[in-house]
């Protein structure tokens, strides 16, 4: 989880000492911070942020006008899956130009008249955020923003009607202009925002997209979908199985889930020297994940190490781990205690004890002295390598993640020994 949200104040205080003040007008007078941080209809001359980087400070300018183009504020000849695509692609391929993207989008969230321009640059936010996280230093900044438009559609609305009125009586003519502008597109402000604190949150651990793959069109759609329809990867069992609901309306299991785990089996895996250990292409993980999201297998796989490596992310990426948090206290206590560990699993939700008891009947098939001769992964190995998805320490200190991690591996291994899954064999 994320540190609480700076405050207002705070934030005032860094922007003072990480905004690259701009100038304006014959005198070059400085542009106060409010106005630096206020939607802007004009192109930008320099960074929003101060850096020494000279790639940096040429590809923000640039950077500006594609924020721009995507909001609908700039004309241009691409369509707006394309603009996207290239902004995230420059910011994915140059780590200097992520916490500048976020600013820029701060800025053109703010004070903006059209409501059409301000969902879609919170859009764009959402999208980006699917690729990589902003820096460590900059992470409280943006989330402390997130966090004030969370339940603000109200204030966003009267807002907008505020800043127009204003400019009616400056300019008389652009009325008609503006109020076509004010009417309400798309989805609520707090929808993005909501969307965007927890992918935040999410990227702020995994760190994005990996891989040597640049971002494609379809990952670019695929992330713009997910802000309505939640990925099988990163949400809730519930949430997952809410989903599946119309497809596979019987399935007492995920479905990504089994059917990982079917062709991990299919491709010969637990014949397969190293699996789980190993890891699959990442750019075919990357791959796979994008199709499995969209209830698809491609038939094309041949290696047993992609859908195992995408099996561990999935494992790894819920929302809450398959053994949820109030029962990690009782699982490391009990890490040398067969009985115990096995009553743990009886006082699970029953969904995660269905989805526990799979992965552990899964496991129980590599650990077969047949099959470990094969992959030298005993069940030790296995359950080194599938505890950190299963359970998860909540401590920073690392003198007890070390010594935890020691005690989760035994518990899981306690599981693959002692737990009795036949009850599993054909239940999807």
């Amino acid at each position: 989880t994320l540190r609480k949200p700076i405050s207002q104040s705070s934030m005032a205080d860094w922007a003072s000492k990480n905004l690259n003040m701009h100038t304006q007008g014959i005198f070059r007078r400085r542009i106060s911070i409010s106005n630096m941080l206020s939607w802007n209809g004009g192109s930008i001359k320099k960074p929003m942020l101060i850096t020494s980087n000279r790639a940096i400070k040429k590809e923000a300018c640039e950077m500006f006008k594609l924020v721009q183009s995507y909001m609908g504020d700039r004309q241009t000849r691409l369509d707006r899956n394309h603009v996207a695509l290239v902004t995230v692609t420059k910011c994915w391929s140059m780590q200097g130009l992520r916490d500048e993207l976020y600013i820029q989008l701060i800025r053109q969230t703010t004070d903006n008249m059209c409501y059409r321009s301000l969902a879609w640059g919170w859009e764009l936010m959402a999208i980006s955020l699917a690729f990589f996280s902003p820096s460590p230093k900059f992470q409280s900044y943006l989330e402390g923003y997130i966090y004030r438009h969370l339940d603000s559609d109200e204030n966003i609305a009267q807002r907008i009607k505020e800043l127009v009125d204003l400019k009616n009586k400056k300019n008389s003519k652009s009325r008609k202009k503006r109020k076509q502008n004010t009417e309400d597109e798309g989805l609520p402000i707090s929808t993005y925002a909501k969307y965007c604190y927890r992918k935040l949150q999410k990227v702020a651990v995994t760190g994005g997209k990996k891989g040597l793959r640049k971002p494609t069109v379809e990952e670019i759609t695929h992330a713009r979908n997910a802000i309505l329809t939640p990925s099988l990867f990163g949400s809730s069992l519930e949430e997952i199985m809410l989903r599946q609901q119309d497809m596979y309306p019987g399935n007492k299991l995920p479905w990504v889930q089994t059917q990982l785990s079917q062709q991990v089996l299919a491709l010969g895996g637990e014949q397969t020297e190293g699996i789980f250990r190993i890891p699959g292409d990442i750019d075919e993980v990357n791959a796979l994940k994008l199709q499995v999201d969209q209830w698809r297998i491609p038939s094309s796989l041949s290696d047993p190490n992609i859908p195992a490596s995408l099996l561990k992310l999935w494992y790894r990426e819920l929302e809450e781990p398959v053994i949820p948090q109030q029962f990690y206290k009782e699982c490391i206590s009990n890490y040398e205690n067969p009985d115990a560990a096995v009553a743990v699993v009886q006082l699970l939700p029953e969904l995660n004890r269905l989805v526990l008891c799979y992965l552990i009947h899964f496991l129980q098939i590599f650990a077969q002295p047949s099959n470990v001769g094969r992959t030298k992964m005993d069940v030790n190995n296995l359950a080194m390598v599938m505890a950190p998805n299963c359970l998860r320490c909540q401590s920073d200190d690392p003198r007890v993640i070390f010594e935890n991690t020691r005690k989760e591996m035994s518990f899981l291994r306690m599981l693959i020994v002692h737990l009795d899954t036949s009850f599993i064999s054909g239940l999807v």
